[in-house]
């Protein structure tokens, strides 16, 4: 039966050029060796799995190459062919973690005064060096000190902490990245079509997310996800094989928070248990969905669009203030720590769901929350959406009356300033903010939604904004929906100018303070503009 090497062995760089994650150091150890300045003492940091023997290995062969010394070794002498077996004589390669001893080092060290057997250079790779003893570190640094010209160390570590000052000094330190999950992604598509197994990109990005920045990691789950997969890798293998949680529910129970809808959340939570999925795993995603919806509203660069989840990323980035996104993420990695202390672990996790629930800031969802008898006999009349450019809108601008009026005559009244009024929440007050509408009598409303804003458009939200306004004017509305351009301004943007206003107001204040002034002008203060917020009334 012929042996399966496994692919981490398989698709191990050969030379520089093969090398994923880690170019800063290719760049610098090519140079290098072309411009024949080279050192007598590598040390290479990182953590498991990015490329240190593999770097360290390929370095030997540029140095030892039968084609001369160079950033290219050809791989095809008899040199390159023994150091990439593991056969080379002058490469002799030593695990700290296992030779922690001084008689081990003083052995290694005793050879290295003869010259190489059939190399241009001995090398001496020590792997984990930081587990050897403070006697082994003071043999090794006599011959660091005065190495023989015929000698290269090569060190390696993940703690490069533990090592002496005295040592780390007499060497030329490289620190070796994680590798980007997409660019382990796209390796192991590369790796994939080679092997002509059928995949998923999805199911290959979550392999990359859970390597953790490791290529090695990633090759050992793909070998695994071959097997348990049977040659067909898809994104239910992979979740099912490391015990991802489905980014659906962690998405739902978002959605549901948005609404304050903590029976729909539990239901997610009995689903998740269901599904025999470790709850602290789940809170792990979860923060992490939270982090990258706090990039989705900071820095939106630096997501990746691609993924499947991207949309929904986006809607609820705008579905909740920052400061909830915060507050959300500092309760999910509080509820991780305090699973262990809980009664069991669902009770921890649903706790943390409801710890959640009841820190919502937005003041709309807990009217959400507090209503014991919503309207039952609100008519749902809403038509179905239906492509068309929108015609200009003109809309009445009037005073806005004291928030305890209820003004129900269409005429006095624009979509701004009812929007306002209604008591709306989550995904349903995001579609009434992000569009423009016409009211026409007999109480008629036409809603108009950008293109980019479409997504908003499901009927359950529209049903929402039905119910609210049936509710406010205490009869029917018709109600119709249409994708359009806008042309005028949508209630969140007057909301915003607003904000921004009576931001410029707040701080012109504060800076014609007398006491402002008087302390800048006699402490040399600065004023931090950020820090100046509006006072709510």
């Amino acid at each position: 039966m012929s042996h399966i090497q496994a692919l981490a062995r398989k698709w191990r760089p050969k030379d520089f050029s093969q090398l994923t994650g880690q170019e800063h150091i290719v760049k610098a150890l090519s140079n290098a060796l072309q411009q024949n300045r080279l050192h007598h003492a590598y040390l290479l940091t990182g953590t498991r799995g990015v490329g240190k023997t593999t770097i360290a290995r390929i370095l030997a062969k540029s140095l030892n190459c039968e084609t001369g010394i160079t950033a290219e070794p050809c791989g095809i002498c008899s040199i390159c062919t023994q150091i990439d077996s593991g056969s080379f004589i002058d490469l002799v390669e030593l695990d700290a973690a296992s030779n922690t001893q001084v008689d081990n080092m003083r052995e290694l060290l005793e050879s290295a005064v003869y010259a190489p057997t059939s190399g241009r250079f001995k090398i001496y790779l020590i792997d984990e060096v930081h587990m050897l003893s403070k006697s082994a570190f003071n043999a090794m640094l006599k011959t660091l000190e005065e190495p023989p010209m015929h000698v290269k160390f090569v060190l390696a570590t993940t703690d490069p902490q533990k090592i002496p000052i005295t040592v780390l000094s007499r060497c030329l330190q490289f620190n070796l990245k994680l590798i980007p999950q997409q660019q382990i992604a796209d390796h192991l598509k590369y790796i994939l079509t080679q092997e002509n197994v059928t995949y998923t990109f999805p199911a290959l990005q979550l392999i990359a997310h859970a390597a953790q920045g490791s290529m090695r990691d990633a090759l050992s789950l793909l070998d695994q996800a071959i097997a348990y997969s049977d040659g067909n890798i898809t994104e239910d293998d992979i979740q099912n094989m490391l015990g991802i949680t489905n980014q659906d529910y962690l998405i739902n129970l978002l959605k549901a928070l948005t609404q304050c809808d903590g029976v729909e959340m539990l239901s997610i939570a009995d689903e998740i248990e269901a599904q025999c999925l470790s709850f602290d795993f789940v809170l792990q995603d979860l923060a992490a969905l939270l982090h990258r919806i706090a990039l989705a509203q900071t820095i939106p660069d630096k997501l990746n669009r691609d993924t499947p989840e991207y949309p929904e990323i986006a809607l609820l980035a705008k579905a909740f203030s920052a400061e909830d996104i915060q507050l959300f993420y500092q309760i999910a990695l509080h509820g991780r720590s305090d699973l262990s202390l809980a009664p069991d672990e669902y009770a921890g996790f649903t706790m943390t769901l409801m710890r959640m629930l009841a820190f919502n800031s937005d003041e709309l969802a807990k009217n959400e929350c507090e209503k014991s008898n919503p309207p039952k006999d609100a008519v749902k009349n809403s038509e179905n959406v239906i492509d068309r450019q929108s015609s200009p809108i003109t809309e009445k601008k009037i005073a806005h009356p004291a928030p305890s009026q209820r003004d129900t005559s269409f005429s006095d009244l624009n979509w701004t300033l009812l929007v306002s009024r209604l008591n709306l929440s989550g995904m349903s007050k995001m579609l009434a903010q992000h569009s423009e509408a016409k009211l026409s009598l007999p109480e008629k409303i036409e809603v108009y939604v950008p293109e980019q804003h479409k997504h908003l458009l499901e009927k359950k939200y529209q049903d929402k904004i039905q119910a609210a306004l049936n509710n406010y004017f205490n009869k029917p509305i018709t109600l119709n929906f249409y994708i359009g351009t806008l042309t005028g301004i949508t209630p969140l943007e007057a909301h915003n100018l607003e904000a921004k206003e009576k931001q410029a107001q707040s701080i012109a204040h504060i800076e014609q303070d007398p006491i402002v002034q008087q302390l800048i002008e006699n402490f040399d203060a600065k004023l931090v503009i950020s820090s100046i917020k509006p006072i709510k009334k």
